[in-house]
Parts: C-alpha cells; structure tokens; sequence
C-alpha cells in the first residue's frame, strides 16, 4: 500500500466512523423512543462510537467499500404496533444515513463551486476530501442496507411492507441470509445493484 493509498484511507476514516455509529445510534433511538428499554439497557443510545463499531465491518468498509456496525438488539414485545413499529426501527438507519449525505452534501457543492477550477491550499483539500469521502460512505452504507436480504435493514424493511414473516420460506431465507449475502458479495452480484445506485444517488448530492 503506498503512500497515497494510505493517506485516502486516513481520510475515509471520520465518514465511516460516523456512518456507522450514526446509522447503529438511530436504530437504537427509534426503538427506545418506542418503549423498548433494550438498546439503553445495552449502552446503545448514544453517539459514542465505541458503543457501535464493529471491527470486521469497520475494517471491511475501509478495505473493500462496505461495511456493518454493531447490530442494535431490540425487542418487539414491547412496541405498541408491532409490524408499525418494527418498519421504523429498520428504516431508521438508512434514513440516518441519507440525512448525513445530503447535509455534508452541501459544503462538499459550495467547496466545489467556490474554488472551480483553482488550486486550494492542501488543508482545504483534505477537508474537501473528508466530506466528499463521508457523502460517499453514507450512500454506500445506506443503499447497501437496503438490499432485501438478511441481516440487513432492507429484508426487515420489506418484510414489515409486505407481510413476508407469513410465508414458510420467509424463515428459511433468514436462518440462511448471512451465508446468501456472503455469496451475493463473493460473486460481485451486489455490485450490480450497488454501483449504478451509489452513482445515481452521488450526481444528485453533487452535480
């Protein structure tokens, strides 16, 4: 790994960081804020990194372009409407996600347009660097968790939409779903839905 290489790693480092605890941190808010006393229990509603990050999906997002945080244990039994309810906890993380991007989306525009063609001194190009890298990971993270296949927040997503927790096969998928996502990636299957959308989804943020 040469020296550039690293010092583009350096800098994706404060967009993972809080893509992944920001994305963990909603789920765990939402389901409190709906009377699961589970996510506070655990240390999970807080904005503390340490609380959220789990190294394999830290060092796999920095490494390959993809990753998970520390999944957020809810339960259920105490939603007042279940179904409702757990299709909010699951969409919280995207949406976090989506909220992050477009934010940091706007000084990533206004650097843009404001230095155009010129040269910015090295320091404001790192900076540029690490929100442009941070909008850039947010959509990773989210259009990634949306893809309908378990452990993701896209499976439980779709299956609060459409009732899918009704048929038998629902269950087998999701005792399975781990090993089906890992095909998925090893077969690059996921980069066919992942990089048209991260590409569609980054002209809009930054044009």
């Amino acid at each position: 790994m040469n020296a550039n290489m690293i010092l583009t790693k350096l800098l994706m480092l404060p967009g993972i960081i809080v893509g992944l605890s920001f994305h963990e941190f909603a789920h765990a808010w939402v389901s409190d804020r709906l009377g699961d006393p589970t996510p506070r229990r655990d240390g999970r509603v807080t904005l503390n990194p340490l609380a959220h990050i789990d190294w394999l999906g830290f060092a796999a997002l920095l490494l390959v372009g993809f990753g998970w945080g520390k999944p957020v244990m809810i339960d259920p039994r105490y939603y007042k409407n279940r179904r409702r309810d757990e299709f909010l906890v699951a969409i919280a993380g995207v949406t976090m996600n989506l909220i992050i991007a477009v934010v940091l989306s706007i000084p990533v525009r206004m650097m843009m347009k404001h230095y155009g063609a010129g040269v910015p001194s090295d320091l404001m190009y790192n900076i540029f660097q690490i929100l442009y890298y941070a909008v850039f990971i947010n959509v990773v993270l989210m259009i990634f968790n949306l893809l309908p296949v378990p452990p993701l927040d896209g499976w439980n997503i779709f299956t609060q939409l459409f009732k899918l927790d009704q048929y038998d096969w629902w269950y087998k998928v999701y005792r399975y779903g781990t090993y089906i996502l890992l095909a998925l990636i090893i077969f690059n299957v996921t980069d066919l839905v992942l990089t048209p959308a991260v590409n569609a989804v980054m002209k809009l943020l930054i044009r």
